[in-house]
């Protein structure tokens, strides 16, 4: 069988309208594939930066796949959350990004966005906070359901990694 290592780490996040910002973050792949070590899914710490809008949060990401085939390759999803001074938790972004398919290392931008809801949310999350989330985080990397949702761009999380890919070769993919 193919194998897959993805080692590396989400190093942080930036252009979010506040800080103090942590990440909740998991991999979805297709039937295919079977996780032999690691942690599929996960969460950083808080970051309050003293300077600037970038949180750095310089979590590891270890993974090791096996797969028989391509079809569902892995994707990496993430939800940017902010933590305000009394511990409270609002939702500032959804995003998604695929694995990179070549080995090396690699620099990988994920845009996230987040949903708008009606101008009555929109007040209520001005004063109160909160704010709409997804019924099914599914729709995060599902393709029809998501483009008619209507949402605003939010911050870019920056992510670090090396890509190990071994016996692809049997398959067909050259590396």
């Amino acid at each position: 069988m193919a194998e897959l290592h993805i080692i590396g780490q989400i190093v942080g996040a930036s252009g979010f309208p506040q800080s103090s910002l942590f990440c909740k973050w998991g991999i979805h792949t297709g039937g295919a594939w079977r996780l032999l070590s690691g942690l599929k899914e996960g969460q950083t710490q808080v970051d309050l930066p003293q300077t600037g809008d970038t949180a750095y949060w310089s979590h590891p990401i270890d993974l090791h796949y096996t797969t028989k085939g391509l079809q569902g390759w892995p994707k990496l999803h993430l939800q940017v959350w902010h933590q305000d001074s009394f511990g409270r938790c609002q939702l500032y972004g959804y995003g998604y990004c695929h694995v990179p398919s070549s080995p090396g290392h690699h620099h990988v931008r994920c845009v996230t966005w987040r949903p708008l809801g009606s101008w009555q949310e929109q007040i209520a999350q001005t004063f109160v906070g909160g704010g709409p989330q997804l019924r099914s985080p599914d729709l995060v990397y599902s393709g029809a359901d998501r483009y008619r949702l209507h949402t605003v761009a939010m911050g870019t999380v920056e992510l670090e990694l090396g890509i190990i890919m071994r016996h692809f070769d049997r398959y067909g993919v050259e590396s």
